[in-house]
């Protein structure tokens, strides 16, 4: 990451860079009870691979994007925030497994 992505802590903006003005498109224009995943993020703001960007992105962010909305790969939630991901999903309609700190995908038991 160069120095013009990387974001002061509370400024409420994912990132100064071209990277982060995409990663909050992507993520704003997530609806209600859909899911990305941090990958899928990274492709569609142009850097395949840069999962771990997105979270950071997310973390610096101020809760200003619909964060919740974004899992792992294998649906996990934010580690130390799974209570609040998991209540925020499940008010928009997304199954969650709480024990295992997971969505459920169709079909899932």
């Amino acid at each position: 990451m160069t120095s013009s992505e990387r974001t002061p802590a509370g400024s409420g903006e994912p990132s100064s860079g071209e990277f982060g003005r995409r990663v909050a498109a992507v993520i704003a224009a997530t609806r209600p009870g859909e899911l990305v995943t941090y990958g899928e993020v990274a492709a569609e703001a142009g850097r395949p691979g840069a999962a771990r960007a997105v979270g950071r992105l997310l973390r610096d962010s101020d809760g200003r994007l619909p964060w919740w909305r974004v899992v792992t790969a294998a649906g996990r939630l934010v580690p130390g925030a799974e209570a609040e991901h998991a209540d925020r999903l499940e008010a928009e309609g997304v199954a969650v497994d709480r024990a295992r700190g997971r969505v459920r995908r169709p079909g899932q038991r």
